[in-house]
């Protein structure tokens, strides 16, 4: 365990939208945010990512995740190895695949990337494996970040409850009450998986030849969403199940084939519309409703989305931004500040986050030789 008092530690992550690695360094006891700093981003090539799609949906042991492992530890060797000032080092990894209610087995969650070879190669102590305790006694592994959107609400000086909410390849949204003491209390907070958000969009453009992303959204501004194919979106049985609840970014794939009849504009629209749609049938669960909903992530760069979500949702929309936050690099900053919590034992996740029936403090530490 770490020693009491602040510490630079450094998190990486490595989002289901396959665009590359963020690092973040943050001072931290574990409990309060002291002070953000340095951050970088190392972008996958487009044979990294080719190898790790190949890998999507796979478990250790089967064809070729070992070579996705080997892109994910190599890209965040070369990233971190240039934030040497951090002490720590949390690696969420590369999620390939997510199960944790046991529909294709037994109840698991697969992130690929060693921390024990990271800690080797950069000779520091490395925090990883953050998701699989959780699963393991019964929670959904995710999401994992509200107990830091919690400390972050306080560094941000906020008095009224609000919602953070991520958009990367799937979203994830934290309703959160800063005048509760810590994120244990109860009541405090309250977190779940929304649905889908940025990684349909983007496997719609690539599949048509459209590039990576909707760049700010500027093909869903030129569509028409269908509102019958929404309306079928949002029929989906995740919409009715009470949070926690979590998502793998292709839960929802089968339904997205129906889009093939739509024109670019029009299936980039609906695809758009119903990544914000999925955010506000999310408010429905929260205990009151927040004061104003915070975004984080590459979804808060399409405008096309923001105007859904403004629409949708009832209250004022902003990005991170607005409260002095780096929105690109919020989920790296997540897990710096929880890998400190596990070197200091603390928990990490809790009934009202992931749905485990105790609070845990998950993750393994691989110490250098």
């Amino acid at each position: 365990m770490l020693k009491p008092g602040p510490v630079w530690a450094v998190g990486t992550m490595s989002g289901t939208s396959l665009d590359g690695v963020d690092a973040a360094l943050v001072l931290t006891d574990g409990t309060r945010i002291l002070d953000f700093g340095r951050a970088d981003y190392r972008p996958y090539s487009e044979a990294e990512r080719e190898t790790l799609r190949a890998a999507l949906g796979r478990w250790p042991g089967e064809p070729g995740v070992e070579a996705a492992a080997e892109v994910v530890e190599t890209a965040h060797a070369e990233l971190l190895s240039t934030l040497l000032e951090a002490r720590l080092v949390g690696f969420h990894g590369q999620t390939l695949a997510h199960d944790p209610d046991g529909r294709q087995g037994p109840r698991r969650t697969h992130q690929a990337g060693s921390g024990t070879v990271l800690a080797e190669v950069l000779g520091r102590p490395v925090v990883w494996d953050f998701r699989s305790m959780d699963v393991e006694l019964g929670g959904q592994g995710a999401p994992l970040v509200p107990f830091f959107h919690f400390a972050c609400a306080k560094w941000a000086g906020l008095t009224a409850p609000v919602a953070i909410l991520n958009l990367g390849g799937v979203g994830n949204v934290t309703w959160l009450d800063p005048r509760a003491p810590g994120p244990e209390v109860p009541g405090a907070v309250l977190a779940f998986d929304t649905g889908p958000a940025n990684a349909p969009l983007n496997d719609l453009m690539r599949a048509r030849g459209l590039g990576e992303v909707d760049e700010g959204g500027a093909l869903a501004r030129a569509g028409r969403a269908d509102e019958g194919l929404l309306a079928r979106f949002l029929a989906h049985p995740y919409f009715l199940r009470i949070p926690p609840k979590s998502l793998d970014r292709n839960d929802f794939n089968p339904l997205f084939a129906a889009l093939e009849g739509l024109c670019d504009a029009d299936a980039a629209a609906t695809l758009t519309a119903f990544a914000a749609a999925a955010v506000a049938r999310g408010f429905e669960h929260f205990p009151s409703p927040p004061s104003a909903l915070y975004v984080a992530g590459g979804g808060r760069l399409n405008e096309a989305l923001m105007v859904e979500l403004a629409a949708r949702v009832g209250v004022p929309v902003a990005p991170v931004e607005d409260l002095g936050l780096d929105g690109d690099m919020l989920e790296a900053q997540a897990f710096a500040y929880l890998a400190v919590r596990v070197a200091r034992g603390l928990p990490t996740t809790a009934p009202t986050t992931t749905g485990v029936a105790a609070f845990v403090g998950g993750g393994q530490i691989s110490q250098p030789d």
